[in-house]
């Protein structure tokens, strides 16, 4: 399963939820006729439970969407604060230069020296930009995710290379 972000609040009365997305093309969603549900991130494929999407939209800062058979505030409310995804086949595809935060997840990142800096573990959104968490041992880096410090990914080759000193 891939998440794609986390239901936060409920939005108005009529059972809309505003949604984090973890990513910045919340709209492309779209295109997905379901979303799946989990209390936990972790949890096997399985134990996601599917919603029929209805509709989302973009609304000021931040994204909201309605999902069938959750027609009420009271119905939003008891969905929590759980985590939405979908099974990869169910994804659109990613355009050129765009990722999947899961796509990144243990990709190895060098420097332009061509030093080892460590494996991404995972990912962190900071309202700015998304951090590369990247662990080498004991170490652990955080690379902003920017045009700036990250030059290349291959995800096929399993690679990323950043403009990073081994030393920071």
């Amino acid at each position: 399963m891939i998440v794609l972000g986390r239901i936060v609040a409920p939005f108005g009365v009529h059972g809309w939820l505003r949604v984090h997305p973890f990513g910045d093309d919340p709209e492309a969603w779209r295109k997905m006729p379901q979303w799946w549900l989990s209390g936990d991130a972790e949890a096997p494929a399985d134990s996601w439970k599917v919603h029929d999407l209805e509709a989302i939209k973009l609304h000021g800062d931040g994204v909201v969407a309605k999902l069938a058979g959750i027609d009420s505030r009271d119905a939003s409310e008891a969905l929590g604060s759980c985590y939405f995804g979908a099974p990869r086949d169910a994804l659109p595809l990613p355009g050129a230069g765009e990722f999947y935060w899961a796509d990144l997840v243990g990709l190895d990142v060098t420097n332009l020296q061509d030093q080892p800096l460590g494996r991404v573990k995972s990912l962190i959104e900071t309202g700015a930009n998304q951090v590369l968490v990247v662990v080498e041992g004991e170490r652990e880096r955080l690379l902003p995710f920017v045009g700036q410090v990250v030059k290349a990914v291959d995800v096929p080759g399993g690679t990323i290379i950043a403009d990073w000193d081994s030393d920071w």
